[in-house]
C-alpha cells in the first residue's frame, strides 16, 4: 500500500531496547458475524510494513468488528488474518501478544493499577508466569513513560487519568511491548483538540505497522499513509489518501455535502454540510 508519510514534529527518542520491527498484516476475504448478524463481509486489506493505514466510515459500518478480527479478539467466520506472513490464529496468544499491541476506544478502568503498573503489562509477553520485572523490564518502562511525556504520572491510579493522560498510558505500554503491529480503535475519540495531535503524533513516532480506526476524516489524512473507507462491513474504496478521501466517495458513505480545500504544500481539507441545509433557498 503506497503513500507519502505525514510530517509530525515528534523527535523524542525511543524507548531503550530494540525498536519494533515492523510487519505486514494482511486481511484476505475476512468475515466477521455476531450470531447470525454478518457485521463485516469480505474484508481484503494488507497494510505494508511501516504504514499508517487509516479506516474511516459512519457509526455502525463495521470498523470495530473488523479491527477486533485483526487483533484476534473476535474470530473470522471466513477469510484469514496474517501478521508477519502467519495465520493469526494459528499463533501461540504469547507469540501474537509480541507481534500485535492495542489501544482500544474505552479501555476498563474499574481496577485500581498505577500508570506504571498498566505500562508495565507490556513486558508481559516475554516474561515467564510469576516472574519479577527484571531490570531490563524496568529500564524500558521508565523509558516509554518519558517517551510519552507521563513520567510524573507514573504512580497515580490509571482510573484517575484523563482520556488524553489514558492514551498515552496505552501508547507507553504498546511501546514496551515492542510490537511490529500497532492496531488502535478510535484513539482520538472523545479528546480536545491539543490531545488529538498529540496522541498521533505519538501512533506515527512509535515505527510499528498501524492500522487505526478514526472517525475525523481531517485527521484521517492528516497522518495516514492509506485510506480504507467502510460502510455496511464492505469496504467502498480503498488506496493513498488523495485519490480515496474525495467528495465522491465520501458523500454516498456518509450522506452529507463534502467540500475538499486545497492547501498549499500540505494535505486538502474537508467542509461537511448536511444536504438539507446544502439546497439553494
Amino acid at each position: 500500500m503506497p503513500g507519502d508519510h505525514a510530517e509530525t514534529g515528534f523527535s523524542k527518542p525511543s524507548p531503550a531496547g530494540d525498536s519494533p520491527v515492523p510487519l505486514t498484516l494482511t486481511l484476505s476475504g475476512v468475515t466477521v458475524a455476531v450470531g447470525s448478524v454478518e457485521i463485516c463481509s469480505q474484508v481484503s486489506l494488507e497494510v505494508d510494513a511501516g504504514r499508517v493505514v487509516g479506516i474511516v466510515g459512519p457509526n455502525g459500518s463495521g470498523k470495530t468488528t473488523l479491527l477486533r478480527a485483526a487483533y484476534r479478539m473476535l474470530r473470522p467466520r471466513l477469510g484469514h488474518v496474517l501478521v508477519g506472513g502467519d495465520d493469526l490464529w494459528e499463533l501461540h496468544p504469547l507469540e501474537a501478544a509480541r507481534r500485535i499491541s492495542v489501544v482500544v476506544q474505552e479501555p476498563r478502568t474499574d481496577f485500581e493499577f498505577t500508570v506504571r503498573e498498566v505500562v508495565a503489562m507490556g513486558r508481559s509477553p516475554y516474561q515467564a508466569a510469576f516472574a519479577r520485572e527484571s531490570a531490563d523490564d524496568r529500564q524500558r518502562v521508565d523509558d516509554a513513560l518519558a517517551h510519552v511525556d507521563i513520567s510524573a504520572l507514573a504512580t497515580r491510579s490509571f482510573a484517575t487519568l484523563s482520556g488524553g493522560e489514558k492514551q498515552r498510558a496505552l501508547i507507553a505500554r504498546a511501546l514496551v511491548q515492542e510490537a511490529g503491529v500497532l492496531i488502535l480503535d478510535e484513539p482520538t475519540n472523545h479528546l480536545d483538540i491539543r490531545y488529538q495531535f498529540e496522541v498521533l503524533d505519538l501512533v506515527r513516532g512509535v515505527g510499528a505497522t498501524t492500522l487505526i480506526s478514526i472517525h475525523d476524516v481531517n485527521l484521517a489524512a492528516e497522518y495516514c499513509d492509506y485510506i480504507v473507507v467502510l460502510k455496511g462491513g464492505r469496504i467502498q474504496a480503498a488506496g493513498p489518501v488523495e485519490t480515496v478521501l474525495t467528495p465522491q466517495v465520501l458523500e454516498p458513505v456518509f450522506g452529507v455535502t463534502v467540500e475538499r480545500v486545497a492547501r498549499a504544500g500540505g494535505r486538502a481539507l474537508f467542509w461537511f454540510r448536511s444536504r438539507s441545509r446544502s439546497k439553494p433557498a
